[in-house]
């Protein structure tokens, strides 16, 4: 399997977005950037907030894009570009609404199921489905109509708790992830629940 080269973490821009739980990517990605003594700083050219780290004696790219949701596919393209990156080299980390908050899941390629991030990076890869997926459960509120009201509101403390506590096994789980042991990586954070 390809090595992950660069992590990005999907969310809405601004500070009224910040703590919603469509931001769940962003903050896995904005926590790496404090594990690797990095601050993520604004890269005009990436159409986001970028940061070179080393995680586990691997280098990776930070990328928190600051277009809306649905437009992060040019900022996941203009990395991939400048740094000759293949999709299967990526792993997007992205809030999910069929998994319970305080569990998360690494996926390998497959469609967007109906994420409007996911779908914006698909057709900006050229139709690339390739890329790593790690899903960060926010759970979903029981009926369709009011999904978009859910993820751009704040998760509750308990709620919030358990999508920290799954973003740390997250990161418990990344240098097996980075190193190519997708089976171990998968194995760990699967099994974990807060």
């Amino acid at each position: 399997m390809p090595q992950i080269k660069a992590i990005i973490g999907l969310g809405n821009p601004g500070a009224e977005y910040e703590a919603t739980r469509h931001n769940a990517g962003a903050w896995l990605v904005q926590a790496l950037a404090r594990r690797g003594l990095s601050e993520l700083r604004p890269e005009k050219k990436f159409l986001g907030r970028y940061a070179k780290v080393r995680l586990d004696g691997h280098e990776v790219h930070l990328l928190e894009p600051t277009t809306f949701m649905n437009r992060s596919g040019g900022a996941v393209a203009a990395l991939c570009h400048f740094y000759k990156l293949a999709p299967d080299e990526l792993l997007v980390a992205h809030d999910e609404l069929d998994i319970a908050p305080g569990t998360a899941r690494y996926k390998s390629g497959g469609g967007h199921g109906g994420h409007n991030g996911l779908r914006d990076i698909i057709s900006a890869l050229g139709n690339d489905k390739a890329f790593h997926r790690l899903r960060i459960g926010i759970g979903h509120p029981g009926s369709a109509k009011q999904v978009v009201n859910y993820v751009l509101s704040r998760p509750g403390k308990a709620e919030l708790a358990a999508i920290e506590a799954a973003l740390d096994e997250i990161q418990a789980t990344l240098p097996d992830a980075l190193a190519g042991d997708w089976a171990r990586a998968m194995n760990r954070l699967h099994g974990f629940s807060a």
